[in-house]
């Protein structure tokens, strides 16, 4: 029987893990190497390796409506795209409200996690911490990872020859990017143009004398400002949007995606994408249509390799008097504390079982949080995997025999092995694999019940954004706060943006109201359909969510 969890990190994962963990009586005991909890979003301006953190300028990319815990709400007045330092605030909240501190031992590093001899009927790991220099070995009943994927910065000097050998310039690792003023008139290359190549471009534009974006793949360029100034993860992550994408052919998509974003500005023009590029890349980024509109950032293709001063790239082109070169290449997870025999059945998320558990072990009782790539927040993923493995650990859930994890595993990874740059291509659909984490753990709606029983509460569940509270409407650990939170999620919205009134004689919502009534038959009907006729296997192509 599982009784003590070991949890190693206190970011967003570790804390909604001993969260999950108090919830199904469970034991957690936290291990974190920093003095504070945030883990990545808790900024540093230390270049230390062995901590990754945001830098300086960062927003989130999703809204805090879509990105809170479910059974807490972001405070009504903070605002919609959080700064990393109010984002940390929310977690502190969390922390306190739920009482989580007490379980975390700061500056303790797990150093080695190990199967007892005994693991084949027993389960239990030894779990070897350090701290100020002091060793001490635990054993526990379960292990929940909670380090993420930010780990060890992706640095693929190999790929960029004469970098190292030749080029007399500074490079540097987008982890270490902590100053812009450190670039203040110099000549940057970025090498990326995933969120952060993009965002740290367009950042250095306002200091540096020039700044080159290097981009080897296709890129579609959204905003986070949507229709009528809505955040866009609220107006696209809705039920209703991801069935009708579901339903349409890929290549439909593909136009239908290509013209909303060419409205805004055409991708072709700017050299980033067009209707015929396939493995598209999609980023969030309202100011780098400006920017190279302007000038101040110039988009290259793939660099070839580099001189003393200068980067030549693969269409013939040179620019000279490069002074830095800044790699927005990503990360890499080797989860170096686990042991070999563990650690080798999984050479990414993509084999392990529903991206949480290692499928060979004998018994379920390690699980990894955390290390997903989504369409939405990460954040709401983590929480959701946090719910259905303490509930496996606590045994009143199980995970099925390994053969049929095995089955589905090998049914979702990908042919082609991509590096660890390609991840952003690896996206899953939020709604997707939300509600597939949910099914597992009991707790994904019923939208036709909800019509059933609540018709108003179920317009704004199948209509409205995919909300995290819509996962503690039902199920084990159910929310009674969760109706009313799914029904004022747009006040909170809007709070923050009414801080000066204007006289508005309008009634918007008299329409919404209206268009959701119209609605009603058709949504009882597909839920009716969907109920009756399931479609086995059924995986909704992400689409154009992000």
């Amino acid at each position: 029987m599982v009784r003590r969890v070991a949890v190693i990190g206190a970011g967003v994962g570790g804390l909604a893990s001993i969260k999950c963990c108090l919830d199904e009586g469970l034991e957690p005991t936290c291990f974190e190497r920093s003095e504070d909890i945030g883990g990545l979003w808790r900024y540093t301006d230390s270049t230390d390796s062995r901590r990754v953190s945001v830098y300086p300028l960062l927003i989130t990319n999703t809204s805090k409506e879509m990105s809170c815990f479910s059974d807490f709400p972001c405070p009504e007045d903070f605002p919609n795209f959080l700064p990393h330092s109010l984002l940390l605030e929310y977690y502190r909240m969390y922390a306190q409200h739920f009482d989580l501190l007490r379980h975390i031992h700061f500056k303790t590093t797990a150093v080695s996690v190990r199967k007892r001899p005994d693991f084949a009927t027993s389960g239990q790991w030894e779990v070897v911490t350090e701290t100020n220099g002091v060793q001490e070995s635990h054993v526990f009943d379960a292990v929940m990872v909670c380090t993420g994927h930010y780990q060890e910065p992706y640095l693929p000097l190999a790929s960029f020859p004469g970098i190292d050998t030749r080029f007399k310039g500074r490079y540097l690792h987008s982890q270490q990017y902590k100053d812009p003023e450190a670039f203040r008139g110099k000549r940057v290359l970025v090498v990326g143009i995933g969120n952060t190549g993009g965002d740290l471009a367009v950042q250095l534009s306002r200091v540096a004398a020039k700044v080159f974006l290097s981009a080897r793949s296709s890129t579609l360029v959204f905003s986070r400002v949507s229709d009528h100034g809505f955040p866009f993860d609220m107006v696209k992550n809705t039920r209703f949007n991801h069935l009708v994408e579901s339903l349409l052919p890929s290549a439909l998509m593909k136009r239908i995606m290509f013209r909303q974003v060419n409205s805004w500005f055409n991708h072709a023009n700017y050299g980033l994408a067009s209707t015929k590029s396939s493995n598209v890349k999609r980023i969030l980024n309202e100011e780098l249509p400006f920017c190279l509109l302007c000038g101040t950032v110039v988009l290259k293709p793939k660099v070839k390799e580099f001189t003393e001063t200068s980067a030549l790239f693969d269409d013939g082109t040179t620019e000279e008097n490069i002074d830095v070169v800044l790699f927005a290449t990503g990360y890499v997870f080797p989860f170096s504390f686990l042991e070999e025999s563990v650690r080798s059945q999984f050479d990414d998320n993509r084999s392990l079982y529903k991206r949480v558990f290692p499928p060979h072990l004998e018994k379920p009782t390690l699980a990894i949080i955390g290390l997903i790539q989504l369409t939405g927040s990460v954040m709401v993923g983590s929480e959701m995997q946090a719910r259905w493995v303490t509930g496996i650990f606590a045994g009143w859930n199980k995970l099925p025999p390994t053969s049929r994890m095995m089955a589905d595993v090998l049914k979702k990874k990908p042919l082609v092995k991509r590096n660890p740059s390609e991840r952003e291509n690896l996206k899953m659909s939020f709604i997707s694999y939300t509600d597939e984490i949910a099914s597992c753990a009991g707790v994904k709606p019923n939208v036709l019940r909800l019509l059933l029983t609540d018709p108003r509460l179920a317009l704004a569940v199948f209509f409205g954004p995919c909300t995290p509270y819509q996962y503690r409407l039902m199920g084990r650990g159910k929310w009674s706060g969760a109706r009313d939170a799914i029904l004022t999620q747009w006040q909170r919205t809007l709070k923050p943006l009414r801080t000066r009134v204007v006289d508005d004689s309008s009634d918007g919502s008299r329409g919404w109201r209206w268009m959701c009534l119209l609605a009603l038959p058709a949504a009882l009907l597909v839920g009716f359909l969907l109920s009756k006729y399931p479609r086995q296997g059924w995986s909704p192509r992400a689409g154009l969510q992000l």
